[in-house]
């Protein structure tokens, strides 16, 4: 029987469904631009808020073989939220359609957040929901590790692990979790960089697996090497766009700031017209495409 949610996740909850982002230009980028993600949010067996992240294929042409949140480009007619869902339905087998969840659960679209600039001159748009595991009118509640996602599309994913949404407020492991491998010091490392005309912070989490169930491919001989190393992993690197986006959420979740420097504005939306304006980011798009400092400075003199 799952606890039910403590009061720090009802409160994050809340604040979810309550942020209003500010204005954005996804919508009217190219649909060649366009991509989203979904932090799914769900309940741990003591009522503290996880988030489902994926290890990519290592036969992906993009980030293969790193951490990612499920999602991708877009579609035409799709908003934000309709593409986190689709590529979350293909990559982790969350069902789209409501009537497709098994009950007790239940999707809950919270927010979106400020748009994110990909490297890959993408522009990409974080969906944040709330997977609810308890019907609050039956009682009844289900574990969503053991019920709903245990599922994954090889082709695209190698692996389905969750993390602690909190703790990517933290500099070291969260201290409840059991079963940890290592030092508690060992879940963080991070640098600062020159990149976008300014300082730059590279967050680098490295997720436990040893307290969790790791969801991997069936051995098939295209994925057998890479489940056979994550197999060998007591953690996970999460780095880049991905460990950004999650930490500007739970910064916004839990209105607080992290223990480690971060860039304190969210997402890159003035630099997305920015770089519009110099010409870049039109429709045309080639596979390697890539924003060069010459780019971003010219951008940033805007």
């Amino acid at each position: 029987m799952m606890a039910p949610l403590s009061q720090a996740s009802l409160q994050v909850l809340a604040r979810l469904r309550g942020y209003v982002p500010p204005s954005t230009s996804w919508a009217s980028m190219p649909l060649s631009r366009r991509a989203a993600v979904l932090i799914l949010l769900f309940a741990d067996p003591h009522g503290a808020l996880r988030v489902v992240l994926t290890m990519r294929s290592s036969t992906l042409k993009s980030y293969s073989g790193q951490a990612a949140l499920p999602g991708g480009k877009s579609e035409e007619g799709e908003t934000a939220f309709m593409t986190a869902r689709r590529e979350a339905a293909e990559e982790i087998g969350l069902p789209m359609q409501e009537s497709k969840l098994p009950p007790p659960f239940k999707v809950e679209h919270l927010c979106e957040l400020p748009t994110n600039l990909a490297m890959t001159e993408l522009v990409v748009r974080p969906c944040v929901a709330f997977l609810h595991s308890h019907d609050e009118r039956t009682g009844q509640d289900a574990n969503v590790t053991e019920t709903l996602i245990p599922k994954l599309d090889a082709k695209e994913v190698a692996a389905v692990f969750s993390a602690p949404f909190h703790n990517f407020l933290s500099s070291k492991d969260d201290p409840t979790q059991s079963n940890l491998p290592g030092k508690p010091n060992d879940w963080y490392e991070g640098q600062w960089m020159d990149w976008r005309q300014s300082p730059w912070r590279m967050h680098n989490f490295f997720v436990p697996v040893t307290n969790q169930a790791v969801i991997l491919p069936k051995r098939t001989e295209g994925q057998k090497a890479a489940a056979d190393h994550l197999r060998s992993l007591e953690r996970y690197r999460v780095f880049g766009m991905t460990a950004r986006i999650l930490v500007d959420a739970a910064r916004l979740a839990y209105a607080k700031e992290p223990e480690f420097d971060h860039i304190s504005h969210f997402g890159d939306e003035d630099m997305i017209v920015r770089l519009c304006r110099i010409g870049r980011l039109g429709a045309l798009r080639r596979d390697g495409d890539e924003l060069t400092r010459d780019d971003l400075r010219r951008a940033g003199n805007l």
